[in-house]
């Protein structure tokens, strides 16, 4: 089970830091990261992380955005900086660990 936390309201140029948790034993993921939608819309990826260290994001979310992860305990977080009305969205972590994980979104509004 992912949980997710720290969505919310913030207005243009602000920050925002989501997480996400997971729990479970045997629990060992090897690619975490974010997508985002927006009704109507495909969910779209906006930031990955692989045990590694190694790290890819959208064009949209590049030098912007942040993604680092602890996998001792099996988090993934996203730092949002200088956030736009367009990253508006409900935003989702995943994390793969044999299979796919996912998170039950957090929502993301920009506005001022």
């Amino acid at each position: 089970q992912l949980v997710e936390s720290g969505g919310g309201l913030v207005q243009p140029g602000g920050s925002l830091r989501l997480s996400c948790a997971a729990s479970g034993n045997d629990f060992s993921p090897t690619i975490m990261g974010w997508f985002r939608q927006v009704p109507g819309k495909q969910r779209n990826v906006v930031a990955t992380i692989a045990i590694d260290g190694t790290t890819n994001y959208a064009d949209s979310a590049r030098g912007r955005f942040t993604i680092s992860g602890d996998n001792a305990k099996n988090t993934v977080y996203l730092q949002m900086n200088s956030l736009k009305l367009e990253d508006t969205a409900v935003y989702y972590c995943y994390m793969y660990s044999k299979v796919y994980y996912w998170g039950q979104g957090t929502q993301v509004t920009v506005s001022s």
